[in-house]
C-alpha cells in the first residue's frame, strides 16, 4: 500500500482474507478442470471419426464420465464431510490425472476400435469419479472459507471457474488434437490436474465433521430432490452442446466447430462475473425462472439455425441462461441442511446435474440419428421450459412469511 493510499482503497481480497484465498481456490479449479473441458469436443471426433462408430457411441464415449459422476456423489459428499474438503479436493485431482493417463493409452489402440473404446470409457470414468470429489470438495471448501451467506457467491464464482475452462478448453482441445493427437490431448489433460495437486498443498483447508450425527442419504435426497430436478432440466441443454455441437457443425460443413462451447462459456462466464450476486440478494427461485427462459430461447435458436452465426449466438444465450440456475437452486440447498450435512446434500444436488449430463449423451444420440442434430436442440429448449414451470410451482409452495405489525 502507498504512503497516500487509505485502508479502504486497498484490493478487496487485500481487505478480506476469506475472498483472497477463495480466488486462490478459483484459480487451481480452473486450470485443473481444463481436463475436463480440453476432452468434450475431442472424444465425439476420436468415437465418431477414428473408431467410426457412431452418434450413440459418441455420446456414451462422453457420458461415461457423467455416468461415474452420479455414482460417486454421495460418496463424495460423505468423504467431503467426514474428512474435509480440502482432501476430497486432492484426491479428486489425483482421479484426474490417473483418468487422464489411461483415456492416453485409447489413442494407439485406434487399429482396434472396441479395445480403444473401451481403453477411453476406463479413462472417462475414472475423469468422472475425479469431478465428483473435486466439485463437491471445492464447493463445501469454498462455502467454509466465507460462510454459508454468501453461498451463492461462492456458488456463482466456482461455475465461472468451471465454464471459462469449458471456454477456453473447447478451442485449445481441438487446437492440440490437429497438432498432437488424441494422446497429445490427453496428456495435456493428466499434467493440468497436477499443477493443481501441488498448487493447493500449502492451503488451509476447513474443518471436516468426523462425528456428526447424520441421517440417511435419502433423507436428505427427500429434501432437495425438486431443487435438484430443476437443475437437472438446465443441464439438458448444456450436455447437448458439449456432445453435440461440433458434430452438428461438421454435418452442416459449417466452420469453426470448436466454438460452441467458447461460445457457450463466454455467455456463462460473462453473468456469472456480472450478475453472480443476484441469487443471493433477490433469492434463488426467482433468478432461476429467469435464466430457464433464457436458456429455452438459445436452445430453441439452435435448433431453428440455419447458419453458424445464428447457431453460435444460441450457444451463447444458452450459456447466458444456465448460467445462474446452479447457484440459485444450490443457495436454496445450502439453507435446507445443517453445517454438518452440506458436503453430503451438494453431492446429491450436484447428482441431479450430472444425471442430465450422463443421460443425453446417448438419449439424443439416438434421437439425432432418427431426426438430425437440430432436434436434439429442441429437446434441450422443452426441458428449459419444463424447468422454468417446477420453479414457478416451487415459489408459488414457498409458505408466504408475515410479520407482525410494528
Amino acid at each position: 500500500m502507498g504512503p497516500h493510499q487509505r485502508p479502504d482503497q486497498r484490493p478487496a481480497a487485500a481487505r478480506d482474507p476469506a475472498q483472497g484465498r477463495l480466488i486462490v481456490l478459483t484459480a487451481v479449479l480452473f486450470i485443473s478442470y481444463l481436463c475436463v473441458a480440453l476432452s468434450l469436443p475431442v472424444v465425439p471426433l476420436f468415437v465418431a471419426g477414428d473408431l467410426g462408430m457412431g452418434n450413440v457411441w459418441a455420446g456414451l464415449g462422453v457420458g461415461s464420465a457423467f455416468l461415474a459422476t452420479i455414482l460417486s456423489r454421495g460418496f463424495a459428499g460423505t468423504f467431503s464431510d467426514r474428512r474435509g474438503a480440502k482432501r476430497a479436493v486432492g484426491r479428486g485431482l489425483a482421479f484426474y490425472v490417473a483418468g487422464g493417463l489411461v483415456s492416453m493409452a485409447a489413442g494407439p489402440l485406434s487399429f482396434s476400435p472396441w479395445a480403444a473404446f473401451s481403453v477411453l470409457v476406463a479413462g472417462r470414468l475414472l475423469i468422472g469419479v475425479g469431478e465428483s470429489l473435486v466439485g463437491v470438495g471445492v464447493v463445501a471448501w469454498g462455502i467454509g472459507i466465507v460462510g454459508p451467506q454468501r453461498s451463492g457467491r461462492v456458488l456463482a464464482l466456482i461455475g465461472a471457474a468451471l465454464y471459462g475452462a469449458f471456454a477456453a478448453g473447447g478451442p485449445l482441445g481441438l487446437a492440440l488434437l490437429d497438432r498432437f493427437g488424441f494422446s497429445g490431448v490427453m496428456a495435456v489433460s493428466a499434467l493440468l490436474p497436477a499443477v493443481g495437486l501441488l498448487a493447493i498443498r500449502r492451503m488451509e483447508g476447513t474443518p471436516a465433521h468426523p462425528d456428526a450425527e447424520r441421517p440417511p442419504f435419502r433423507s436428505v435426497l427427500g429434501r432437495i430432490w425438486r431443487q435438484g430436478a430443476v437443475v437437472s432440466l438446465q443441464g439438458i441443454g448444456f450436455a447437448a452442446i458439449g456432445a453435440f455441437f461440433s458434430l452438428h457443425f461438421v454435418r452442416e460443413g459449417w466452420p469453426h466447430a470448436g466454438l460452441g462451447l467458447t461460445a457457450f462459456g463466454l455467455g456463462f462466464v460473462l453473468v456469472r462475473f456480472a450478475l453472480g450476486h443476484l441469487p443471493d440478494r433477490f433469492g434463488g427461485l426467482r433468478v432461476a425462472m429467469g435464466s430457464l427462459a433464457v436458456e429455452a430461447v438459445g436452445q430453441a435458436l439452435l435448433w431453428t439455425a440455419g447458419d453458424p452465426v445464428t447457431a453460435l449466438a444460441g450457444a451463447f444465450l444458452t450459456g447466458l441462461g444456465c448460467s445462474l440456475v446452479f447457484p440459485a437452486m444450490g443457495r436454496e440447498v445450502v439453507h435446507l441442511v445443517e453445517p454438518q450435512l452440506r458436503g453430503t446434500a451438494l453431492g446429491a444436488f450436484a447428482a441431479f446435474q450430472d444425471v442430465a449430463y450422463g443421460l443425453t449423451g446417448p438419449l439424443a444420440g439416438l434421437l439425432a440419428d432418427r431426426v438430425g442434430y437440430g432436434g436434439v436442440f429442441l429437446l434441450g429448449s422443452a426441458a428449459a421450459v419444463l424447468g422454468f414451470l417446477t420453479t414457478v410451482q416451487l415459489l408459488r409452495a414457498r409458505p408466504v412469511v408475515k410479520t407482525s405489525p410494528t
